[in-house]
């Protein structure tokens, strides 16, 4: 994905083309997105400040897909795969990478498949951002001398997916509290109990 928005890839390979690994189990799990989690929790598991995420909404860098904040009162919902993206956009911010490329990336993440996320590479050289999604792919970008900075998505994803197991999702059916994989949060359970 280049600055002007279109999708960029390896040479001699189409950007919709995917690689030669099969999905690992979470990928195609369709009840990702069945879970919510509220602002403080996806900012745990993606490593951003609440001020960070406040920002990328209202400015619509990364919006949440679950529920998005109606005034004042209302708790923004992500799904999974939009703390997975945040996370990835911390990353690219880290390294220095424009705004306006960010932007076109995270534009180009919205538009694939979950499981093509979890087999993908972004490559950046600070200019431009390119998606592999074989190994082939990668290497084809650093003999071209461009790549110079890569985030394998199925890395961030078991990252957010671990951190996600540890902390609270809410169900977007019923609006129970999930709790995570935290034995010291008795709070929750109480909570849980009590409804």
């Amino acid at each position: 994905m280049s600055g002007d928005g279109t999708a960029g890839g390896a040479p001699g390979r189409s950007p919709g083309e995917s690689g030669p690994y099969p999905l690992h189990g979470s990928a195609a799990d369709p009840s990702t997105e069945t879970i919510g989690y509220r602002g403080p929790t996806a900012c745990a598991a993606a490593g951003i400040t609440y001020r960070q995420l406040d920002y990328w909404a209202r400015t619509g860098l990364v919006e949440p897909s679950v529920r998005p904040a109606y005034g004042s009162g209302t708790q923004r919902l992500y799904s999974f795969r939009d703390v997975v993206v945040l996370k990835i956009v911390k990353r690219f911010l880290d390294t220095g990478v424009a705004l306006q490329n960010i932007r076109a990336a995270v534009q180009h993440l919205r538009e694939r498949g979950l499981g093509d996320l979890e087999r993908m590479t972004l490559m950046s050289d600070g200019a431009t951002v390119y998606e592999c999604s074989s190994p082939d792919e990668v290497v084809n970008l650093l003999q071209g001398g461009q790549g110079i900075f890569g985030i394998a998505v199925g890395v961030v994803w078991r990252d957010v997916e671990t951190a996600l197991s540890q902390l609270h999702g809410e169900r977007v059916d019923t609006g129970e509290t999930l709790v995570g994989h935290n034995p010291a949060d008795e709070l929750a359970r109480r909570r849980n109990r009590a409804v």
